[in-house]
């Protein structure tokens, strides 16, 4: 689980003044950020990595329900030669006594998505930043408290969605940002991932193959392969709708109106695991969520945006991003770009030449240290972004706002499929500030 072995497997925003930190309990005279983990399985031992190389980190607590995962953070801890944190465990309630110290100035959440909402409302009650993992909540009210709850704290509460970093998205709002795609008219997004071994496996091995799920299986297995039983909808919609809000100025000046989303028939999981163990009862399951669940949502200035989950088929891994303008656009799938007047009439460019030219100048300043982060360095961007942000008492970059806005696509995508495709409105959760608020996102160092 080391950063530097990661990458082998595989600015400041702007908000309402409103939130803003208010609390006292911020980053020492000497100028570390104290942190507590809740989760530290394999995406919270991610951030753990990245917490260990950092000089302006102390990792002061974590906590996990399963010694497992506690051991694995423990030995890697001290391997790095840091302090051991203080462990909590024994109840899905243990993170309570941990947020209580007031040693702790942020809490990274990285837990099933069940638990994420009660866990960032406590961790922003108790005067702490909150970076949380994919979903904030389950429901729609879920994310207005989120909201109503940073607001009252002055807390900020960031979804740590590394897409928004990646280098390739980044290139993208680059060109955009300088007009080279013209005026926007339409993105598309997604999470197009083969996740049939991540949600089963022989309870041995994390990836490689297996039926089971539940308590027989690890990691993911355990939990998340439920929510495609149980749940019919767009189950992760952050990956694809994060770089979006960016592309297309989401609350900050434009915004999502209504969504409508539609899904295919839910055959990919049962053949997966008739295929792996013939005659097996978990290929008898009715899972709900279609193999393939399309999201369409309108803006407030008229652009039109798709989302794709697709995590139940065999595929090559693709998040799908298009950014199409009135002069050209970008495909991930294909990795092309067709700029007109630039680009051959009706002909691909390939994007290598491209985004070399219109490569974001934070990646060109920031590559050293991103080197062996992971998922190709974007993890580092999306930490530093969240450490930066609480060490100088500011607001993150991704805030609140930003954040339920992609997540909150999960409960109104099952709710639209329920209704018979109904189109559903789009809450504003900024209550109106949208008009006003200016996009910064990524302008300059200060905080990406």
């Amino acid at each position: 689980m080391e950063r530097r072995d990661f990458i082998k497997n595989g600015t400041l925003a702007a908000a309402s003044l409103s939130i803003l930190p208010t609390g006292t309990l911020f980053a020492k005279d000497n100028g570390k950020v104290r942190l507590g983990y809740i989760g530290v399985g394999a995406r919270g031992m991610s951030h753990i990595s990245e917490g260990v190389l950092r000089d302006d980190v102390e990792i002061v607590a974590i906590c996990d329900t399963q010694e497992s995962s506690l051991k694995g953070c423990r030995a890697f801890i001290a391997k790095n030669g840091r302090p051991a944190a203080k462990e909590y465990t024994g109840s899905t309630d243990a993170y309570k006594a941990m947020l209580d110290r007031k040693d702790i100035d942020a809490v990274i959440i990285a837990t099933p998505w069940q638990f994420h909402y009660e866990q960032a409302i406590y961790a922003m009650n108790a005067g702490k930043y909150v970076g949380c993992e994919v979903i904030a909540g389950l429901t729609v009210k879920e994310h207005w408290d989120i909201v109503n709850t940073s607001e009252k704290t002055g807390m900020p509460y960031m979804t740590l969605e590394n897409v928004s970093y990646r280098r390739d998205v980044m290139a993208a709002l680059n060109m955009l940002r300088q007009g080279l795609f013209g005026e926007l008219i339409h993105v598309e997004g997604g999470y197009q991932h083969d996740l049939r071994e991540v949600l089963f496996n022989n309870g041995k091995q994390y990836y490689g193959g297996g039926v089971e799920y539940g308590p027989k299986a690890l990691s993911e297995a355990q939990w998340r392969t439920q929510f495609n039983i149980d749940q019919d909808g767009d189950l992760y919609p952050t990956h694809g709708a994060g770089p979006i809000i960016n592309y297309a100025n989401i609350n900050k000046g434009n915004r999502f109106t209504n969504l409508v989303s539609f899904s295919s028939k839910a055959k990919g999981l049962a053949n997966y695991v008739e295929s792996q163990s013939p005659g097996h009862p978990n290929a008898k399951i009715n899972y709900k969520n279609g193999d393939v669940t399309t999201t369409l949502i309108n803006c407030a200035n008229g652009e039109t945006v798709m989302l794709t989950h697709d995590v139940h088929l065999p595929r090559p891994y693709s998040l799908g991003f298009r950014v199409q303008g009135t002069n050209g656009l970008w495909m991930d799938v294909n990795k092309s770009i067709h700029i007109e007047g630039k680009s051959k009439p009706h002909a691909w460019d390939s994007v290598n030449e491209w985004f070399a030219k219109y490569d974001h100048p934070l990646w060109k300043k920031y590559e050293k240290e991103a080197v062996g982060a992971g998922h190709g360095g974007m993890d580092w961007f999306v930490f530093n972004a969240f450490i930066v942000a609480v060490k100088n008492k500011k607001q993150t970059p991704i805030d609140v706002y930003d954040s339920v806005t992609m997540s909150v696509i999960t409960p109104l995508s099952t709710k639209s499929l329920k209704e018979g495709n109904k189109p559903q409105e789009f809450p504003d959760f900024t209550r109106g500030k949208w008009k006003d608020r200016k996009s910064t996102f990524a302008l300059d160092d200060s905080g990406f």
